[in-house]
Formats: C-alpha cells, sequence, structure tokens
C-alpha cells in the first residue's frame, strides 16, 4: 500500500520544500504575495511530472529486484539481517518469513515477493537516507544539482540562492540522492560494495555520484529509461549498467578511502578519465574488447538497441580508468603511457582475463558473491601497485612501457610459469572464485619482485 500511496506523499513533501523556499523569497522581498500564488498554480504540472517521475523510478526499482528471481534471494536475506542488526527493519511486524522459509522458496525457483521487496526497498532508503543526513559531506557542491532539480525549473533560475540555503537542505540531498542510488543500482548493490571496501553507506552513496559524474550516467541512464523498447530489454540494460558502475564505485571507494569533498574527487579524476575514455581503441586489450563486444551482442540478442548496447559495454571498457587516473594526478605520469603498461601488463600475465571473469561472476551465494567481486578490484589494485613500485625506478616514469620490459625480462622464469598456470585456468570449464583466488595470491607474490 504504501508504494501505491507514495505519489501522494511525495506531492505533499515537493509543496511543503516548495514553500519553504517561496516564504524564504518573500521574507528577502524577492516575490509578492500574488506572485507566489500565482506561481503555485503554474507550477503544477511540472510538480506531478517530477512526483510520477520519482515513482516510476522506483516500480522500475522493484521490477529489477523482482526479475532477480530466486538467484537474488541469498544476497537479500543477507540484506534483511543487515537492517535488522540496525534496528531499521522487523520481520513480524513488515510481513518478512525467516531465512529458512524463504531459503525453501528460492530452492523451488521462488523470489521474494513484489510487496517483501517493497518492504525492504523502503527500509534500505530510509537507512541510507539518514547515513547521507549525518554524513560529513551532505553539504557537498558536488549534490547541489540533485537538490535544484528537486524543485521545478521556474524556480531554479529565479530562486536558486533560496534552494541551495533551503533549511531542509541536508534532508533534500540525502532524500534524492538515496532514492537514486538504491533506484538505478538495485536493494542489495550499494550495501554488498560498503561491506565489500569496508566504508559507510554514506561513502557509497558519494562514490556513485563520483562515477555517475565522470561517466555521464544520469544522461545514459534517461535515455535507457525513455526508449521505446521492450521492457525485459530495458531491464537487462539497466541491469548491466548497474553492475559495470559497480566496479567504478568500487574503485573510487579505493582511491578515496576518506571521500569528504566528492566535487574535488570529481575535478581531479575527471582529466584522466576523459583522456582514457578517448584512448580507449589505442589502449584496450584483446580480452577487454572481446569482453566488451561480448556483453554488447548479448544485450542486443536480448532486445536492446545498438547505441545503448554499446554505451553500457563501453562503461565496461573504462573499468580500472579512475584508479589509473588517480596514479597518474599523484604521480605526474601521462595516463595513456601508465594505461599502456597496466594493460601490457595485464596481456603478458593473462591478469586481463582473470579481471574480467571475476567482473563477470555472479553466483547465488553471497559469500562467494562478495569474494569474486573483490577478486576483481584485486586484480586492479595490485597492477596499479606494482606500476606505482615501478615509477619510482630511475627513468621509467620518461618510459613505463620500457621499464615493465626491463623487469619482465628480469623475471622471465616466475612470468612464465605464471602464464603456464593461468593458461590451465583458462582451459577449465568450470572456472571458480577458489581458483581465481589461488590466481590471486600468486599474482601478487609475483608482482612483489
Amino acid at each position: 500500500d504504501f508504494i501505491d500511496n507514495s505519489a501522494g506523499v511525495d506531492c505533499s513533501d515537493n509543496e511543503v520544500n516548495i514553500k519553504i523556499a517561496l516564504t524564504a523569497a518573500r521574507r528577502a522581498g524577492r516575490l509578492s504575495e500574488e506572485r507566489r500564488n500565482a506561481l503555485l498554480e503554474d507550477m503544477t504540472e511540472e510538480v506531478a511530472a517530477i512526483v510520477l517521475e520519482d515513482n516510476r523510478d522506483q516500480s522500475l526499482a522493484l521490477s529489477i529486484a523482482e526479475n532477480d528471481g530466486a538467484g537474488a534471494v541469498d544476497s537479500q536475506v543477507h540484506l534483511i539481517e543487515a537492517l535488522e542488526s540496525i534496528g531499521a527493519l522487523d520481520r513480524q511486524t513488515q510481513g518478512l518469513a525467516d531465512n529458512d522459509t524463504l531459503r525453501r522458496r528460492a530452492a523451488d525457483g521462488v523470489g521474494l515477493t513484489r510487496p517483501e521487496l517493497a518492504v525492504i526497498l523502503s527500509s534500505a532508503k530510509l537507512v541510507m537516507q539518514d547515513a547521507i543526513e549525518q554524513s560529513d559531506f551532505v553539504g557537498d557542491e558536488a549534490f547541489e544539482p540533485l537538490l535544484i532539480g528537486a524543485f521545478p525549473h521556474q524556480m531554479q533560475g529565479q530562486f536558486n540562492k533560496q534552494i541551495c540555503n533551503h533549511r531542509l537542505r541536508a534532508e533534500l540531498i540525502a532524500t534524492k540522492l538515496a532514492n537514486r542510488v538504491i533506484n538505478r543500482m538495485g536493494l542489495v548493490q550499494p550495501f554488498e560494495l560498503a561491506e565489500e571496501e569496508g566504508v559507510s553507506y554514506a561513502h557509497a552513496a558519494a562514490a556513485y555520484i563520483v562515477a555517475e559524474r565522470l561517466f555521464g550516467i544520469d544522461t545514459m541512464w534517461e535515455e535507457i529509461e525513455e526508449a521505446d523498447i521492450a521492457e525485459t530489454a530495458r531491464i537487462e540494460l539497466l541491469d548491466k549498467l548497474a553492475l559495470a558502475m559497480r566496479g567504478h564505485m568500487a574503485d573510487v571507494m579505493r582511491v578515496a578511502p576518506r571521500l569528504t569533498s566528492p566535487g574535488e574527487w570529481i575535478e581531479e579524476l575527471r582529466p584522466g578519465v576523459d583522456t582514457l575514455d578517448r584512448a580507449t581503441g589505442e589502449l584496450l586489450s584483446e580480452q577487454a574488447f572481446a569482453q566488451s563486444d561480448g556483453i554488447a551482442d548479448a544485450l542486443i540478442k536480448a532486445g536492446a538497441p545498438e547505441k545503448p548496447a554499446r554505451a553500457v559495454a563501453h562503461l565496461f571498457e573504462m573499468d580500472g580508468s579512475i584508479g589509473l587516473a588517480h596514479l597518474a594526478h599523484s604521480s605526474q605520469i601521462d595516463a595513456r603511457d601508465l594505461a599502456s603498461a597496466f594493460t601490457h601488463l595485464g596481456s603478458q600475465l593473462g591478469l586481463d582475463w582473470a579481471q574480467g571473469t571475476a567482473a563477470m561472476m555472479s553466483p547465488s551465494d553471497v559469500w562467494e558473491r562478495l569474494l569474486v567481486a573483490g577478486l576483481a578490484r584485486d586484480f586492479q589494485q595490485m597492477r596499479r601497485d606494482f606500476l606505482k613500485r615501478l615509477s619510482r625506478r630511475k627513468g621509467a616514469k620518461e618510459d613505463m612501457r620500457g621499464a615493465l620490459g626491463d623487469w619482465l625480462e628480469a623475471n622471465q622464469s616466475g612470468v612464465e610459469q605464471f602464464r603456464s598456470m593461468i593458461g590451465r585456468a583458462r582451459r577449465d570449464s568450470n572456472v571458480s572464485a577458489a581458483m581465481l583466488a589461488q590466481i590471486s595470491s600468486m599474482a601478487r607474490q609475483l608482482l612483489s619482485r
């Protein structure tokens, strides 16, 4: 019921928020009572559009979660337990069955029902909203577009100051950001990411905004949402988009373990990310291109138009660009030179295959899911750490590929042994998380030489 009635509540909230801003404008002598009343009437249709858009996004989020079906139950149960542990959810009063019952249903191929998912959605959003509201960075200017976008266009220019200084600024930003992150990333992924990287829920939300701005995700999401395509294809596109974003958000969390100013991180990372975006054709390995083509082809086969399918696949091509952009900025090395050495190292050792395999695995067991997601990031992190150490060698900054070639030659025996192991793993038809974990351990040992 609360999902069905949320438009009415949302409409009331918008009315209160608008009137607070207009009251501030009246007190500042910028708005008469007559003009205020005329403006409120004039904005009615746009407020309705804002409300309906919010509710469409929420319903779409439920559809995506429902589409995940029985395979997602284990991860959803893990989230339920996390929400219970902080007192944010009570199964008895909110009609959720116990774990054994939910898992028995999943074993029979039945996922959580839409009302059950709605309960989790609501609780998750409230938890995320509270975390953002209490964070150190909620006042950062990077969130102002979210705040301003919550108001009709008739107010955004003329009353910009009143909106930005709104007395409910923190609450509005927290609500809008929590909605955006969970509607677009899904019920589980933001919380899994926070657990995987050991950061707060608010940090995960801030990482979303950084990644969204760097890759233009807002525009991409809206184009997919408004496209005239079958709903199954739309859900598949958005599901893959969220999976790509998970990797980019994890990279933000790793380069910015204390994300106190998202706006500053966006400005620092943008030049390097843009440089790498323009150079993907010359920098990516055959393995990366093959994986990207496979993702796009699968989406097109599912009914997605080629343009958004290729755009989503390109996000996977850009995996790792945030970490490389940060390293390029901090070490004062050209981002393309770093990326070239990064790609060559991955190709020579087979780490690009290991990383791509881990990134595309989606096991139903929540702990295995966390493990492979962490491994995908580790295969990147160990290469970046290696290049950071390599850059300190004499002359390396001017010729990273040359310095890498010298290292590969000096460690030829170990490299050949490792490549042989990768070859055996690639021929195995049943690549497991345990296999990738062992590869990660041996790769870290080799790269420490």
